[in-house]
């Protein structure tokens, strides 16, 4: 398989380049992709309207992978609890080598092919769920492994990929290929690819959570008030939605817990 990722970067003797010109050629490589994502709105919609009526019928959204690529869906899945106040449960990050590869390379976790399997079943995974397996090249053993048997399962499988025609996207219900081209560094998909996944996970995130009914509007009104910031900001959010002063819109805040149930319960 012939694959992008891999590819010679369109640059050469970066060491000899100023640090203006590598930080100008860095950004016009970045400025590719959301054009590269483009391409793929239709695949993220029918993968966004899969998830939702799952999702709705008791099911979660499983994130899987390895290296950065497991990394980014983690941290996706761990802000959707603040952002949308989702139980922690909802979204789930799952990578090769556990939550210490978080931090620290597992060596060769990636390579066996059979542990993401065991991980999902750790958590009970069923025919409910979706599970999208996150992966540059497209062939981590890992994340491939772990759709194979999904697909087995009956379980709904998609990837968000760097390469067209991966083996992973051969074990997908919904592949999602986004190909950026070479990395500005050789093989450091940690560049364009790394940005294009947390992109995707973004649009897919987001787009269910709306779908689900936790966002009113524009606004976050189901958010966790974990910070002095966030109850300010829910403050100002019932002010404008129901036309109370700030000590009132603070009070229901603290009463309620959130700005949907101070608003919902507002009798004035």
């Amino acid at each position: 398989m012939k694959t992008t990722t891999e590819s010679d970067s369109n640059y050469d003797s970066l060491e000899g380049m100023t640090t203006s010109d590598l930080l100008k050629n860095i950004n016009r490589e970045d400025k590719t992709v959301a054009h590269s994502i483009e391409k793929q709105i239709p695949q993220i919609k029918k993968l966004v309207n899969a998830i939702v009526p799952k999702m709705k019928d008791g099911g979660r959204l499983f994130y899987i992978g390895a290296g950065t690529s497991g990394r980014l869906g983690i941290v996706d899945a761990s802000e959707c609890p603040p952002t949308f106040g989702v139980d922690h449960g909802l979204v789930i990050g799952l990578m090769a080598g556990g939550d210490k590869a978080m931090r620290k390379a597992v060596e060769f976790a990636e390579d066996n092919s059979n542990l993401g399997w065991k991980d999902l079943q750790s958590h009970k995974i069923n025919q409910n769920d979706v599970v999208v397996g996150i992966a540059a090249s497209g062939t981590t053993p890992y994340v491939i492994g772990s759709l194979q048997k999904c697909q087995e399962e009956n379980i709904t499988t998609a990837c968000i990929v760097c390469n067209a025609s991966s083996p992973l996207s051969k074990v997908s219900d919904f592949p999602i290929e986004i190909v950026v081209g070479p990395e500005f560094v050789t093989g450091s998909t940690r560049m364009k690819s790394g940005t294009a996944q947390k992109l995707v996970l973004n649009m897919i995130s987001t787009s269910v959570m709306i779908k689900i009914g936790k966002v009113k509007g524009n606004k976050m009104v189901d958010m966790q008030l974990s910070n002095n910031k966030l109850v300010d900001r829910g403050t100002k959010m019932i002010m404008k939605e129901i036309g109370v002063d700030y000590e009132t819109a603070n009070e229901l805040l603290e009463k309620h817990g959130s700005v949907r149930n101070a608003v919902d319960n507002y009798n004035g």
